[in-house]
């Protein structure tokens, strides 16, 4: 009986698309589309845009006014607490035994400074396991390390890159290291910055040394040298304060108290301009907000999220859900684009098998366009994450990336990254999607219970218990501080 109301459920969206998927479509591939001159200036004008930074403060205020200019009903910035600000200011670094050389280095993100510039040994821990450093055992304590990272040829090295950090981090800090120096996973000199912990101020110094020259101390190690280096990091650090998202809504004209998300996170590193991460997705929302703006008004209220302190942990969705736990029960869905410009193939339903059929609806109208495929995967890196913990229907654009680990995170994501006509196809997706969910006769799927979130979080396909220990959400989750709690 329930598969045959999700394909009656399926059959009447579709329906209700045709002509209004083809006008969505016009408009945000067209001439009239400004996806494009809104990333100029998000990215070349504002550039890296840190949470709390002066970038960010820029950054509201061009989502605020690019929102108004698309047409919608209502835009407002709505607070959030955050546990800390961090932002980078300057770093040095240069070895100074068995040579003296320059080395070129960036702080991680949530990383304290050292206490001023430090001179002391480099030390060698392999890969940076917990093991690497029990090896040493005291003669450690005031040096710093050295991790010999390898390079990050696919998705998979990258997120072996994140899972590792952490427990590098806790194992030098309670070794007594002074600091630690990642050996960049990408070659000729690209810096980029990421972060080890998730909300709260990291407990050691740590820096990403260029792959040039983490490999040159790597091969004073093998030749038998001592290596001593100079390291000065210095990075604003502000204790517990507050932070804003940018929230606009469309209303609906049947049923205004249902809603339909559609985010993407604004704040980006500062080394590049935040191109592909994760500019492009914030002026598609914005395009497809001025697209349905311009009408027929949607049956549901549609609202528009540019979520900040994604990077910094997922700070500004996980307070979006907090501040709204009183409306989650009529969120229809949370629809989140943040993986660069690639063409849009379909969407990940985190764990919700269930919704495949009306997803796959609301995508008809743009099969041709590439956007066919309903992947189960349950995701945890996005701003989806809060609302699958609270139960909510949560999609998030799965997307070709091929192009897009290059760039990811580094000084090279700038505007002449993207891909505009790639760009706009996703926006015309997005837009018809979003469109579809708004206008289908029943929801897209219903509030799930708490039980029925443990077991997506439990199954070992996904690892998402596993990654939310990993940076501390796991404990607000059985807590109940954190997600839906009955």
């Amino acid at each position: 009986m329930r598969r045959f109301v999700l394909a009656a459920l399926a059959i009447a969206a579709s329906s209700a698309l045709g002509q209004d998927a083809a006008v969505l479509i016009e408009r945000t591939t067209g001439p009239s589309s400004q996806l494009g001159p809104n990333l100029r200036v998000l990215t070349d004008e504002i550039g890296g845009r840190v949470t709390n930074s002066p970038g960010y403060e820029k950054a509201l205020q061009w989502g605020v006014a690019a929102l108004r200019r698309a047409g919608v009903d209502d835009v407002r910035l709505e607070a959030y607490p955050v546990p800390a600000t961090w932002e980078a200011v300057s770093i040095s670094a240069a070895l100074v035994s068995p040579s003296e050389v320059p080395l070129r280095a960036v702080s991680l993100g949530l990383a304290p400074s050292t206490p001023g510039p430090i001179t002391a040994a480099v030390v060698d821990v392999g890969d940076g396991r917990r093991a690497d450093f029990d090896r040493l055992g005291q003669s450690a304590r005031g040096a710093i390390a050295l991790v010999r990272s390898k390079p990050m040829l696919s998705f998979d090295d990258l997120f072996a890159e994140y899972a590792n950090g952490p427990e590098t981090m806790q194992a030098a800090a309670d070794h007594g290291l002074a600091a630690i120096l990642f050996t960049s996973t990408r070659a000729r000199d690209l810096m980029y910055r990421h972060t080890n912990t998730w909300g709260p101020i990291a407990p050691i110094p740590m820096a990403q040394l260029a792959r040039e020259d983490g490999l040159r101390l790597s091969r004073l190690f093998e030749a038998g040298a001592a290596p001593r280096i100079t390291l000065d990091i210095r990075n604003r650090v502000g204790g517990p304060g507050e932070a804003r998202n940018v929230v606009a809504e469309i209303r609906g004209s049947e049923k205004p108290d249902e809603i339909v998300l559609l985010g993407a996170h604004l704040d980006a590193w500062d080394l590049g301009t935040g191109a592909l991460d994760n500019g492009v997705n914030c002026a598609l929302v914005v395009d497809v907000a001025r697209a349905i703006a311009a009408g027929p008004r949607p049956k549901r209220t549609i609202r528009f999220v540019l979520f900040t302190g994604e990077e910094n942990g997922l700070l500004g969705s996980f307070g979006y859900a907090r501040a709204h736990r009183a409306e989650l029960d009529r969120h229809v869905a949370a629809v989140i684009h943040d993986i660069g410009d690639g063409r849009i193939t379909g969407y990940y339903v985190n764990g919700r098998p269930d919704l495949e059929a009306p997803v796959k609806a609301a995508m008809k109208a743009v099969a041709a366009r590439g956007a066919t495929e309903v992947v189960e995967e349950a995701i945890l890196g996005t701003d989806n994450f809060d609302f699958l913990l609270e139960g909510v229907p949560n999609l998030v654009a799965n997307q070709d990336t091929s192009r897009y680990l290059a760039d990811y995170h580094a000084q090279s994501d700038t505007f002449d990254k993207v891909d505009l006509d790639l760009a706009r196809n996703n926006a015309a997706v997005a837009a018809v999607v979003v469109s579809a969910i708004a206008n289908a006769p029943g929801r897209l799927g219903p509030r799930q219970s708490r039980a029925e979130i443990a077991r997506i979080l439990a199954d070992p396909r996904w690892k998402l218990e596993e990654q939310m220990k990993l940076y501390g959400i796991w404990a607000d989750w059985e807590s109940g501080a954190r997600g839906r709690q009955k």
